[in-house]
């Protein structure tokens, strides 16, 4: 799957070094940035980023009806810290466009596509996105620490997403502080908390970490705040009902207070 994705960033790749080589990309955005990181600290444990997702590979189309605008301000009154935004065309009918109309309640945004090449960096620098993510799996060390070179460069955060100890040891090698554990398994399309759960116990000092997938409850959300997340990216659970915004108010105010055991 991660390679079919990456095929499908090759076109946009091409014409972004294009639109370089001739200095036609739009400069870098010179409006307010607000960080994930602060947002997620402050907040923390359980901060909710809420994710804006049209459609998925997995799912097809999820919801079409509900517009960038709307989830935007139905997430900040739910109670978001942060929102994701799917910008990836083909498989997840995003837009680049997203970002701009998103900022608008003036949350930290999360670039969520598939960064391959130092442009695309430089294309989101022309966004409000204040971070993007990096998926540890599609990138060798190397090319990580180019990326996240590049971010810093823009002052951009860098989510690097991980699924497994080998992306985790890949992410934290080449100087990732701010780490994403998807609990996605990308061969049975299948999620499972205990991912999470597992990775956990190999945080280093300093490092931010949000959990992503498989949240399907406010049990969920709070087995992995006690699990010590500062952040939970929730977006089919979200996405897939006729209010999103509401169903995260519901989700945070059923949220049990005292920690969940097992």
């Amino acid at each position: 799957m991660l390679e079919r994705f990456r095929q499908a960033k090759q076109a946009e790749i091409q014409a972004l070094l294009a639109q370089e080589s001739k200095r036609q990309l739009p400069p870098p955005f010179s409006g307010p940035r607000p960080s994930l990181i602060q947002a997620l600290r402050e907040q923390a444990p359980g901060a909710v980023i809420a994710e804006y997702k049209r459609a998925s590979p997995s799912r097809g189309l999820i919801n079409a009806r509900w517009t960038p605008s709307q989830a935007a301000a139905g997430y900040a009154r739910a109670g978001a810290a942060a929102l994701s935004v799917l910008t990836e065309e083909t498989y997840f009918q995003g837009s680049l466009d997203f970002l701009k109309v998103m900022a608008e309640p003036g949350l930290p945004l999360l670039r969520k596509d598939f960064l391959l090449h130092p442009v695309q960096v430089r294309r989101t620098a022309a966004t409000p996105a204040a971070a993007l993510l990096l998926i540890a799996r599609m990138l060798s060390k190397n090319e990580l620490e180019s990326m996240l070179a590049t971010c810093r460069k823009y002052a951009l955060e860098a989510v690097v997403e991980v699924f497994d100890r080998a992306d985790l040891d890949k992410a934290q090698a080449a100087g990732a502080t701010l780490i994403q554990v998807n609990n996605r398994d990308l061969d049975r399309l299948t999620t499972d908390l205990r991912i999470s759960q597992d990775l956990i116990r190999f945080q280093s000092q300093g490092e931010v970490w949000i959990s992503a997938s498989g949240m399907n409850s406010a049990e969920d959300m709070a087995r992995m705040r006690d699990a010590g997340y500062h952040g939970l990216l929730i977006g089919s659970r979200l996405m897939q009902e006729h209010d999103p915004g509401q169903t995260l108010a519901e989700l945070l105010r059923a949220m049990p207070k005292e920690p969940i055991h097992g």
